[in-house]
């Protein structure tokens, strides 16, 4: 009896300890938004515990601070946050505690705006990535830091314009880095230097490659068919790079008016690839094999129905969800991602970003509405929308368990949407 008693009560702690790793384990996931688009670049949250519905104010404010001009959004370790802004000729990183968003540490460095078009604010435009005690950011003007995410002490440094001759975009640098492997990969632009890819640690030059024209979306990671490939929307077309040293593995045509791609396509694990444009670009939908390293492209079908700018697409199941249009009139749209059918076109918001979590869209549009949304194939069911934001909200919005942070072009914000 007595060792039957032992047994049990091991057996016992064991499954203690491993509920307890499980909860340790799904606390941290839930305490991370470390890049463009959160954990898996595709705007999805694994947040659980959403409120049902808001109050007509909206959701409880926790703090609000003024923030300069910027459309970077906002990452997340832990209980810090990171973004970027910009303050005359000036730019920086901030790292903001989460629970009362008063400054940690800035860095700050000389952003001179001369010869960038800033019709539509000022920068930053890209995101930062964080990668175990490092930050990477990219200000308007091209320069790269690596800094220490609990100092700001710079780590390393880069003038992607002076030190390396990339191409200037006409609005600023816009491009989201990300991680592979021991690497930060990110667009440079000049001859045979499309994309560079940098040691994390020193900063020393990995790889540089590619004669693809410039643009200012940002690359993605998937897997076709046991092959990691680079996804490079780029000005003319869409691309696939072997992340490990640049070289293309295939290529498609997907041109606009003015040569702009400016949002991040959408993956499945079906092998299709989702990409929409503005600008009289439209939307297409890719079929990707591999096979022995090679690489077989079809095009399942294209259509100008739905025109996405630069804001986030989603797709739930068969459906691509995304806010469609340019300078005009704005529709929330969905379309099947298999037969390119539409399945409804809704002008409830202007121009939007969001974020799919806990069955529901959390949306932010560009006058600063706040709301929440289900969304199925038959259409979009509004459950509660505040006005939340003043200025002009370019931003996707940043979930961490139960906490929103939000940003316009003067001010950001954290709610609590439990």
């Amino acid at each position: 009896m007595p060792s039957h008693f032992y047994t049990l009560k091991i057996i016992g702690f064991l499954f203690s300890l491993s509920l307890m790793l499980l909860l340790f384990v799904q606390a941290q996931a839930q305490s991370e938004w470390p890049q463009w688009g959160g954990p898996g670049r595709n705007f999805i949250s694994n947040s659980k515990g959403l409120a049902a519905s808001w109050p007509q104010t909206g959701p409880k404010q926790l703090w609000t601070r003024p923030l300069g001009e910027g459309h970077s959004a906002i990452v997340v370790d832990g209980n810090t946050l990171y973004t970027m802004y910009s303050q005359g000729e000036h730019e920086a990183v901030i790292a903001l505690a989460a629970n009362t968003g008063k400054t940690i540490w800035e860095h700050k460095y000389d952003a001179p705006t001369a010869g960038i078009n800033y019709e539509y604010g000022l920068g930053p435009h890209a995101t930062p990535l964080l990668v175990g005690d490092l930050l990477y950011t990219v200000g308007s003007i091209g320069k790269l830091h690596a800094l220490d995410k609990k100092t700001g002490k710079v780590a390393w440094a880069h003038d992607l314009y002076k030190d390396l001759g990339g191409k200037k975009m006409g609005r600023g640098y816009s491009c989201s880095p990300i991680a592979y492997k021991n690497t930060i990969i990110l667009t440079l632009g000049g001859q045979g230097q499309t994309f560079v890819a940098f040691n994390q640690k020193d900063g020393k030059v990995v790889w540089k490659n590619q004669n693809l024209d410039m643009s200012p979306a940002s690359p993605m990671i998937i897997n076709v068919d046991g092959q990691d490939q680079l996804i490079a929307f780029m000005g003319k077309e869409i691309a696939g790079l072997d992340p490990n040293n640049g070289g293309l593995l295939w290529g498609h045509p997907h041109e606009t008016d003015w040569g702009l791609n400016i949002s991040t396509p959408v993956w499945g694990s079906d092998g299709l690839l989702f990409l929409s444009s503005a600008y009289n670009g439209g939307s297409r939908v890719l079929k990707l094999t591999q096979k022995d390293g090679k690489t077989s492209v079809s095009e399942l079908w294209f259509h100008r129905r739905l025109r996405v700018h630069h804001t986030t697409a989603i797709r739930i199941a068969d459906h691509v969800y995304a806010s469609s249009g340019d300078f005009g009139p704005a529709f929330f749209s969905a379309v099947n991602i298999k037969t390119g059918d539409v399945a409804f076109q809704d002008r409830s918001f202007p121009k939007t970003n969001f974020l799919y979590a806990d069955g529901k869209l959390i949306i932010l549009d560009e006058d600063g509405n706040l709301a929440l949304a289900t969304v199925s194939p038959a259409g979009l069911k509004v459950i509660s929308k505040a006005s939340l934001m003043k200025n002009l909200a370019w931003t996707v919005p940043t979930l961490v368990g139960t906490k929103l942070y939000v940003r316009d072009r003067r001010t950001i914000t954290a709610l609590d949407l439990s």
